[in-house]
């Protein structure tokens, strides 16, 4: 079966044998977007197997359960009271089986019955394919389709969390969903967890802002971006807040202010583009952030001079010395370098 080099077409190969019925012997899934990966595996299942023969049908095999004689076996099963078995095996790297596991592998991939499906997950362990062992890569590369589910972009996700807000009669904002996204990480698992608790509290047709920001608790990169952004509006109370909202959810101090250098290198690197006259679009492509954050970060650096965003990097690599190096508190310090930070904003 030749592959499309389309670096999706696994997953619209896989979406098209669901719509029309005609499920493959063979599928590796694998990507960053693990919601997905379950639904998909979900649509899978719900496919092929009866729910009142689906302990006969079903075969799920794990690391602790997996092993070659076991996972013939169950290939070789004919269905019980159905049409199709299904087996699924997790995290296992096929390529470091030994040698003769390995061929045998081959050989089974190359020539899974057609009642049979048979499905490898990669969720905890990495989908790394070495090409060089030729044999088994020729079985899977010929025989079945790879699907990477891989984190999905900021238009998909947007339109995504609206129809599940929808789905529970609330309406949100293209603003919003851009900002919800931004605060969780954008991962699908985290927004529909959010989704449910937000719609849950907000009492209004409509969601807000303060609906979002009361039961949502926003990843250590957002509150970072929350905190430099209240830095560049002058908001200085409320920016130590944030650092103190970051240390009670127990962050790490140096994890904290390797996002603020993170972040402040993002800045430094929109007042370069504006001293330019480049825009928002042009930090997406220089910096790989999506629209929200790249113009939100824009606008912080409109009012930040180039002469802060050197000084702002000094003091960052300072703090960042001292934390590793003194016995003074590695909170004192980073609120020390917040302060640091506000004194030289004011001073423009």
């Amino acid at each position: 079966m030749a592959k499309k080099p389309a670096a999706d077409s696994g997953l619209l190969e896989l979406k098209q044998s669901l719509k029309n019925k005609t499920p493959g012997r063979l599928y590796i899934f694998h990507g960053e977007e693990t919601f997905l990966l379950h639904h998909y595996l979900g649509q899978m299942k719900k496919q092929l197997l009866d729910p009142l023969t689906e302990c006969f049908n079903f075969h799920r095999l794990t690391q602790e359960t997996f092993d070659l004689r076991t996972f013939l076996d169950s290939v070789e099963n004919l269905p019980m009271m159905a049409d199709a078995t299904l087996i699924e095996v997790d995290d296992i790297d096929l390529f470091k089986l030994n040698e003769g596991d390995r061929n045998k592998m081959a050989e089974v991939l190359a020539d899974i019955p057609e009642y049979c499906t048979v499905i490898f997950t990669y969720i905890t362990t990495d989908w790394k394919p070495d090409k060089r062992l030729k044999k088994l890569w020729a079985a899977i590369e010929a025989n079945g389709t790879v699907v990477e589910f891989a984190k999905q972009n900021q238009r998909d996700l947007c339109a995504w969390v609206t129809r599940h807000f929808a789905a529970r009669q609330k309406r949100i904002s293209t603003e919003l969903c851009l900002y919800l996204i931004d605060i969780t990480g954008g991962g699908m698992t985290t927004l529909i967890g959010e989704i449910e608790k937000i719609s849950a509290y907000s009492g209004s047709d409509e969601i807000c802002k303060a609906d979002i920001d009361a039961v949502t608790e926003p990843v250590l990169d957002a509150v970072v971006f929350q905190m430099t952004d209240l830095l560049s509006a002058g908001k200085y109370a409320q920016a130590l807040e944030k650092l103190q909202q970051l240390l009670k959810m127990q962050q790490e101090p140096l994890a904290i202010l390797g996002a603020v250098g993170a972040q402040f290198r993002r800045i430094a690197a929109a007042r370069t583009l504006l001293d330019h006259g480049k825009n928002a679009s042009d930090l997406q492509k220089l910096c790989g952030l999506p629209d929200y954050p790249a113009r939100k970060t824009m606008e912080s650096a409109r009012r930040f001079s180039s002469a802060f965003c050197e000084k702002a990097s000094q003091l960052i690599v300072e703090t960042d010395y001292k934390i590793k190096t003194s016995y003074d508190g590695s909170q004192r310090l980073l609120e020390l370098l917040l302060l640091q930070l506000a004194q030289e904003a004011r001073s423009g």
